[in-house]
């Protein structure tokens, strides 16, 4: 019978721990839920420091929750450290192989390290994903890898799939240009711009490929009336402003 209670007793012990345990870490897990929520509002904010640390916080109290993984690596792309990114991606997609997002995401962080294989062969996953919402997103990319590999054949048709897809796009419109550009068709970019500035009149940055279009075929004038455009259209802080202010300060 003494033995009986001593069981009995270890039993209860073992329950209340474990209820204990089992409350603490749902209470913590929560916690760790709404960082993890400020964090990535701060995220979308473009306050990466402040959602980096925030985030910081969240994977202290959850290591092993891959959406976390993945908005940190967003944080530390924000902050330029591509090489962090690329750890918490790989770690997001160790923990949740399907993870299709983070994986696009890996593939972004290699594309700015100018890892051009690896970026294909990631984005191409992506694309193996039937259900991926927004495919226009690794179409583009795709098309930014062989442009940075000067493979201008392949760069067009991923930028003209993505525009299959979502027609206006301006990444991929950028894109499309930059092909021509780069490979000297000038005449090709101008009338492609022209078509894709009648859908998006108020882009800066196409109105900016289309004076340099201009300029390739040396028509100075029609490039400085883009150039009024972009500066018209463009954040006046920003690079391509300041680029517009240059280049119509210049003598024709």
């Amino acid at each position: 019978m003494k033995h009986h209670l001593i069981w009995l007793s270890l039993l209860g012990f073992l329950v209340c721990a474990c209820t204990s345990t089992t409350g603490k870490s749902q209470k913590e897990s929560g916690l760790a839920e709404a960082v993890k929520i400020q964090g990535e509002a701060l995220l979308i904010q473009g306050d990466y420091t402040a959602a980096l640390s925030k985030l910081l916080e969240a994977r202290k109290m959850t290591p092993q929750d891959p959406y976390l993984l993945n908005s940190l690596g967003l944080a530390y792309m924000g902050k330029k450290r591509d090489d962090l990114a690329i750890s918490c991606f790989k770690k997001a997609l160790d923990l949740k192989p399907d993870y299709t997002e983070a994986l696009n995401n890996l593939g972004a962080a290699f594309l700015r390290q100018k890892k051009w294989n690896q970026a294909i062969l990631a984005f191409e996953k992506v694309l193996e994903d039937l259900l991926y919402p927004t495919p226009q997103y690794p179409l583009s990319n795709l098309g930014w890898a062989f442009l940075g590999k000067q493979d201008y054949s392949q760069a067009e048709s991923f930028f003209s799939q993505a525009l299959d897809v979502m027609p206006g796009f301006v990444t991929a419109s950028h894109g499309l240009a930059q092909v021509y550009l780069q490979s000297r068709q000038a005449d090709k970019a101008v009338r492609f711009l022209s078509n894709a500035l009648a859908r998006l009149p108020n882009s800066a940055l196409l109105h900016a490929d289309l004076a340099r279009a201009y300029e390739a075929r040396g028509q100075s004038a029609k490039a400085k009336k883009s150039w009024q455009k972009v500066r018209q259209y463009a954040h006046k802080d920003s690079e391509l402003a300041r680029t517009a202010g240059k280049r119509l300060s210049e003598p024709d």
